[in-house]
C-alpha cells in the first residue's frame, strides 16, 4: 500500500505494509477517541513527475498492465508526466486539502511509484544544492 501525507507543501510517500482497511479502520479508531470528525472517500490523487527519469518507463509498463485501472499516466508537458491514481481519501472534513491518500496497487507497481518518487526528490535536492 502506498500513503500520500498531504501539507500545504506538497506531499510525503510511502510504502506500508498494511491493508487499506487496517489504515482506514485505525484512523477511524483514533477519530473516534479523540472526538474528532473523519471523511473517507474513494477518490483519485495526481502528481507530476518529470518525464526524463530512469525509471518511468517501467512505471508505464505497470500502467498498462494494471487490470484495475488504478493507475494512469499521462503527458502534462514536454518536461513532466501525471500519474493518477485511484485510492481513498481521509481527512478531517470531505472538502479538506489536507489529509491521507492511500492506495494499493501491484507490488512491482508500487515499488516503480515510490521509486520515480526518489528519482524526482533526488534531482530537485541536487538542484538545490547547486543554487
Amino acid at each position: 500500500m502506498l500513503k500520500f501525507i498531504y501539507t500545504e507543501t506538497g506531499f510525503n510517500l510511502e510504502r506500508l505494509p498494511d491493508s487499506i482497511e487496517e489504515v482506514v479502520a485505525t484512523r477511524a479508531v483514533v477519530a473516534m477517541r479523540v472526538g474528532e470528525s473523519i471523511a473517507i472517500a474513494p477518490s483519485s490523487a495526481s502528481f507530476l513527475l518529470p518525464a526524463d527519469l530512469p525509471a518511468l518507463k517501467f512505471l508505464e509498463a505497470e500502467a498498462l498492465n494494471d487490470p484495475g485501472d488504478m493507475i494512469s499516466i499521462c503527458v502534462a508537458d514536454s518536461e513532466y508526466v501525471e500519474v493518477s491514481l485511484r485510492g481513498t481519501w481521509i481527512s478531517t472534513d470531505s472538502q479538506n486539502d489536507f489529509g491521507v491518500f492511500v492506495t494499493a496497487l501491484s507490488d512491482r507497481a508500487e515499488f516503480y511509484v515510490l521509486k520515480c518518487s526518489e528519482e524526482a526528490n533526488a534531482g530537485v535536492s541536487l538542484l538545490n544544492e547547486v543554487d
